[in-house]
């Protein structure tokens, strides 16, 4: 509901502006023939009435807000991996990655939304998972994510849902050129009272593989649980 008061709040004031802006430039031609005087600008009049000394007026804000929502060449390092893809996970449950791990596969396919600002991540599989006895058990997976780049806090940002669980999670990284490798960091609570850091690393081998690994934080000691290589479906 928050985000939804907060939209209303921003369009209620980029109209004011709008019909203020338009007012101005219909006020402007009839004052063409002589020199305006202070007050020819009802814009003006208004910003300088709710607009503190020093602080952006709301035309200033609009330019800044449309400024904020274009696309950069964060967007389109996202954009490279937009596709269909088959995967290969493995994982160590027991948090030692040089012990045998579980293996499964699955098809994950990667979309632009939003004119390229996000990118959702659809996710199925089969994978061994254990059951409430405790035993390994054949599960079908599902999950879902959505990627994009916060241009305010000059981020990567993340978020991730999934059929074992009912929290979203969120995560926030950055992109390293040299080595075409996203690093991500973000806490997990999976069960109550117990949080958990967690870091992802999205390598890219190719523009037809690339690879993501998961740490976690296992009493002060970083573990990497899982592994999963990507391989673009042609």
């Amino acid at each position: 509901m928050q985000r939804i008061a907060v939209m209303n709040i921003r369009t209620t004031k980029l109209k004011s502006v709008a019909v203020l802006l338009a007012s101005a430039s219909l006020a402007l031609p009839a004052f063409g023939q002589g020199t305006p005087s202070p007050m020819a600008s009802p814009a003006a009049a208004v910003t300088s009435a709710v607009a503190p000394t020093g602080q952006p007026n709301d035309a200033e804000l609009m330019q800044q807000m449309m400024e904020l929502s274009k696309l950069n060449e964060n967007h389109k390092l996202l954009g490279d991996m937009a596709g269909t893809w088959s995967y290969v996970v493995k994982m160590w449950m027991n948090g030692d990655s040089s012990s045998k791990p579980n293996e499964s596969k699955g098809t994950a396919v990667r979309k632009a939304m939003m004119g390229g600002r996000f990118f959702a991540l659809d996710v199925s599989g089969n994978m061994e998972m254990p059951g409430q006895d405790g035993k390994m058990k054949n599960m079908t997976f599902k999950g879902m994510g959505i990627e994009g780049y916060d241009n305010v806090k000059k981020k990567f940002v993340g978020s991730w849902v999934d059929n074992m669980g009912t929290g979203i999670m969120t995560s926030e990284g950055d992109y390293d050129p040299a080595t075409r490798t996203f690093t991500y960091t973000g806490e997990v609570e999976m069960i109550p009272g117990m949080k958990q850091k967690i870091r992802e690393v999205l390598k890219v081998v190719d523009k037809d593989h690339h690879s993501f690994e998961w740490y976690e934080d296992r009493g002060g000691k970083e573990a990497k649980t899982m592994e999963i290589a990507y391989t673009r479906k042609k």
